[in-house]
């Protein structure tokens, strides 16, 4: 049955879990990233998420402590673009899940909505523009709808990856707008963006993550 919640302190393993995710995928972002782009996307990603997972202890940390170790580390230590866009991304979730013994389908919404923002407001970029907001906008929209529908926890989850995954996958028609890609004009397109394609992965393995918990 069914508990449509999770306890904020079981969260930290779902981080750890993305730092696993990321790893695993490292070459595959690079390459993604080398077609039109420095080839250096997942490289970056993992080091940066290695980091913050050899601070984050889930006997100690909750999500929001593990979220809040994971930005910081990317916005620090990481260079590029992607460090202070992800650290950013994950020090808003952070901010807003703090202070919750339990995470709900609400009060994730919400987290997702406030990374989300925090990323717009940051990049300038909206959808269209070949970016991680390609994969992030639509998934956190449709988590959203669900949730507004009455679809449960583990429905929403399902809704909100979909439309992930479908906005990661359009980035591949596009012509990059936005980033050092967009001087490249129409010759990006035909490729897959990383940072959606990084970003795919980070909502799928959350997801899962939560899945497995309620």
């Amino acid at each position: 049955m069914s508990k449509e919640s999770f306890l904020n302190k079981e969260g930290a393993l779902f981080i750890l879990d993305l730092t696993k995710v990321i790893h695993e995928n490292r070459n595959y972002l690079s390459e993604i990233d080398g077609a039109i782009g420095d080839g250096d996307h997942g490289i970056n990603m993992d080091k940066g998420f290695r980091m913050a997972g050899r601070e984050i202890d889930p006997e100690v940390d909750d999500m929001s402590s593990a979220l809040g170790k994971l930005g910081r580390t990317l916005l620090m230590k990481i260079g590029g673009s992607m460090g202070p866009i992800y650290g950013t991304f994950f020090k808003k979730m952070a901010k807003t899940c703090k202070g919750h013994d339990y995470i709900d389908k609400y009060i994730f919404r919400d987290t997702l909505y406030a990374g989300c923002k925090g990323i717009v407001e940051l990049e300038n970029a909206k959808v269209g523009d070949k970016t991680i907001i390609d994969t992030l906008d639509p998934a956190v929209q449709a988590f959203s709808r669900a949730v507004e529908n009455g679809v449960n926890f583990g429905g929403a989850l399902t809704q909100m990856i979909d439309a992930a995954e479908k906005g990661k996958d359009s980035t591949q028609n596009l012509a990059a707008k936005v980033g050092r890609a967009a001087r490249l004009g129409e010759r990006s397109r035909g490729v897959l963006d990383a940072g959606a394609s990084s970003c795919f992965l980070i909502l799928q393995s959350l997801a899962t993550s939560i899945m497995q918990k309620i």
